[in-house]
C-alpha cells in the first residue's frame, strides 16, 4: 500500500497464540482473486510462534502490516484496534484459524458495489475441523429475501446461533457508527442487530467461508461467563459483567440512534421486552451471580 493509494478492502485479523492455525488463514487470504486489501495484524501479546510466523509475511508481502501489545488487553480491544487502523472502503474481521475460499472477497465485494443498500455480505458457510476436513455446512436460519429490518434485529437481539456473519465484508462507513466488539458476551450480536437496522444483509450462496472447530476455540476453553468476560476484557478479570443485562440496555441504545421512524422504535422497543422475558432465566442468573459474588467478597 502507498500513500498515493488506499485499498478498497481492508482485513483486520486479531490473534492471541495462534500459531496451529494462523498460516492456513493468512494463506487463504493472499490467495484472494480481489488483491485490492490491506491485512492488518494486532497480535495481544501472544507467548507462542505468532509474532514469527506475522513478521515473517510481513516480509513477504507489503499489504500486511503487524502490530503487537506488550500486553494482553483482552479480545474485544483487540478486535477494535484492528478496525481502527483500517483504510478501506470495506471491512472484514478474520479469526486466526478459520480459512477463506479464493473468490471470497470477489464476491462479496461484487454485491456491495452493486446494491448500496447491503450493509453486510456473507456466504455460504462450512465447519471443518483441526485437521481441515469438513464436518457440515452451515445453514443460515433467516431468508434474506423477505425479512424485514425489524425482524432481523429480534433475531439478533434473541441470539441463538454461532454469528460466522461476523465475519463478512461490512461498509466500513457504517461499521464506524456501531459499537464495534464491546467487552461482554454477546457483543457481537448487540453490532449485528445494529447494522441490521442500519441496512439490508445479503449471503452470496456458494461455500466460501470455513468456521474451524477444535478443542482450543475461545467458546470452549473460556467455560463460564465469567471467564469468557475476562477473554472480551482483560481489565474484568475478578468482575462479572452481567452479560444478559448489558445486552438489552446496549440493544435499547441501538434501537434509540439507528435511523427508523419513531412507530418503528416502538416496535423494536417491545421485541427487546419480549426478548428479555423469553430470557428471564438469565437475567435471573445474572443477578444471583451477583449476589453469591458480592456474599463470598463480605
Amino acid at each position: 500500500m502507498t500513500e498515493q493509494h488506499m485499498p478498497r478492502v481492508s482485513i483486520g485479523l486479531p490473534v492471541y497464540n495462534g500459531e496451529q492455525y494462523l498460516a492456513e488463514e493468512i494463506d487463504s487470504l493472499l490467495a484472494q482473486t480481489f488483491s485490492d486489501f490491506e491485512l492488518i495484524i494486532s497480535d495481544n501479546a501472544s507467548t507462542d510462534r505468532t509474532e514469527e510466523i506475522c513478521r515473517r509475511y510481513a516480509e513477504k508481502d507489503s499489504r500486511i502490516t503487524y502490530f503487537r501489545s506488550t500486553v494482553n488487553r483482552g479480545a474485544a480491544i483487540n478486535f477494535n484496534r484492528v478496525f481502527e487502523l483500517a483504510h478501506g472502503e470495506y471491512f472484514k474481521w478474520a479469526a486466526h484459524d478459520d480459512r477463506c475460499k479464493p473468490e471470497f472477497l470477489e464476491k462479496c465485494v461484487a454485491v456491495l458495489d452493486r446494491d448500496p443498500s447491503v450493509v453486510l455480505c456473507f456466504t455460504g458457510i462450512e465447519f471443518i475441523d483441526g485437521n481441515g476436513l469438513k464436518l457440515k455446512e452451515d445453514r443460515y436460519p433467516v431468508d434474506l429475501s423477505t425479512v424485514t429490518r425489524r425482524d432481523l434485529f429480534r433475531f439478533y437481539a434473541t441470539g441463538g446461533h454461532i454469528p460466522n456473519e461476523f465475519f463478512g465484508l461490512i461498509r466500513t462507513k457504517i461499521l464506524r457508527e456501531s459499537p464495534l466488539v464491546g467487552g461482554y458476551v454477546g457483543s457481537d450480536f448487540v453490532m449485528l442487530g445494529l447494522l441490521a437496522l442500519n441496512g439490508r444483509f445479503h449471503q452470496v450462496p456458494e461455500v466460501l467461508f470455513q468456521h474451524r472447530e477444535h478443542p482450543q476455540r475461545s467458546t470452549l476453553v473460556s467455560s463460564d461467563s465469567e471467564a469468557f468476560t475476562q477473554w472480551y476484557d482483560s481489565s474484568k478479570s475478578g468482575r462479572f459483567a452481567m452479560p444478559f443485562w448489558r445486552r438489552i440496555f446496549e440493544n435499547t441504545k441501538s434501537v434509540i440512534v439507528a435511523p427508523l421512524q419513531p412507530r418503528e422504535k416502538l416496535v423494536c422497543l417491545w421485541d427487546i421486552c419480549r426478548s428479555a422475558y423469553w430470557n428471564r432465566a438469565g437475567l435471573w442468573e445474572n443477578i444471583v451471580q451477583i449476589i453469591r459474588r458480592n456474599s463470598r467478597h463480605h
